[in-house]
């Protein structure tokens, strides 16, 4: 594990930006931007204009590890180049983020109020690669719709047994059990979810870490003893839907969490602006979203 990068995302200030929508959520995340589906036809086309929007983005004055520490990346954002580098290398050496791996194959059907994440073939494989392309480490999302006990254990449990396969690589997991913002019984699902996660923490071994990714508690400050706890290097929060200003809002309230937002980040970016206004745009959203992980209320 690359000690620089250890050091960045264990004590820096500023957030990460999850740029790793992925097969289902391209076309929405395409529209937002203003392309729509008639304007490119088969995923060929489709994910070569998504790489373009990314690259555009990492590309930006704005984007940089000054106030955006780390980027998680769709499989084929990580195989792919920018600025004639592979986008790892790229957003290391020229940008100085730490790249991660957005590395889960989606989710289950929903039972027990949860949706598993699916099995993921030839995940080691993955890991290797991503290793090999200096990626730093992954993250793997699995969603909670009610407060479900049984449910949230069995989330929490699968959560830790892939990242003991992750960490086997010598990659830094982030486990993400998203509780759903519109689940009718979110805070009582976050206290069920914070003390299965206190137990994964416990048990991992002394020499071993993981981060951990949520939802923006009801219960502001929720998250402090697993912020606190030695094996866990960072708590970062999800968007969730969101919009930005309550994204931020919420989060302010939360000490020691920083900001790991995707629609929240490139909201209100569109394919037509000039660079200018794009990389304003995009440079006003960072300042925001940094404000709000480094500036508590």
């Amino acid at each position: 594990m690359n000690s620089a990068m250890k050091t960045q995302m264990s004590g820096k200030g500023g957030f990460i930006a999850a740029l790793d929508q992925s097969g289902g959520s391209t076309p929405g995340a395409l529209r937002a931007y203003g392309i729509p589906e008639t304007a490119y036809s088969g995923d060929a086309e489709m994910y070569k204009l998504m790489h373009e929007m990314r690259v555009r983005i990492i590309s930006s004055p704005a984007f940089t590890g000054e106030k955006v520490i780390a980027a998680i990346l769709f499989e084929r954002t990580m195989d792919g180049q920018a600025h004639g580098k592979p986008v790892p290398s790229y957003l290391w050496e020229d940008r100085g983020v730490v790249p991660f791996l957005k590395m889960d194959k989606g989710l289950e059907a929903e039972k027990n109020g949860v949706q598993l994440m699916k099995p993921i073939d030839g995940l080691d494989e993955l890991l290797a690669r991503a290793v090999k392309l200096g990626i730093y480490g992954t993250k793997m999302r699995s969603t909670i719709n009610l407060a479900s006990q049984d449910g949230i254990a069995a989330i929490v449990a699968q959560q830790f047994e892939v990242a003991a396969q992750i960490a086997a690589h010598g990659l830094m997991p982030i486990l993400e059990p998203e509780v759903l913002i519109k689940n009718p019984e979110k805070a009582a699902a976050e206290a069920m979810l914070l003390a299965e996660l206190t137990k994964g923490v416990n048990a991992l071994p002394k020499d071993r870490q993981v981060m951990l990714k949520v939802t923006i508690p009801e219960v502001p400050d929720l998250y402090t003893p697993l912020i606190k706890h030695g094996s866990v290097q960072r708590v970062v929060a999800l968007s969730g839907g969101y919009p930005r200003d309550e994204a931020c809002r919420r989060l302010a309230k939360n000490h020691g969490m920083i900001a790991s937002f995707s629609r929240a980040l490139v909201d209100g970016l569109t394919v037509s602006m000039s660079d200018a206004e794009f990389d304003g745009a995009l440079g006003a959203a960072i300042d925001e979203i940094f404000t709000a992980s480094t500036v508590k209320t």
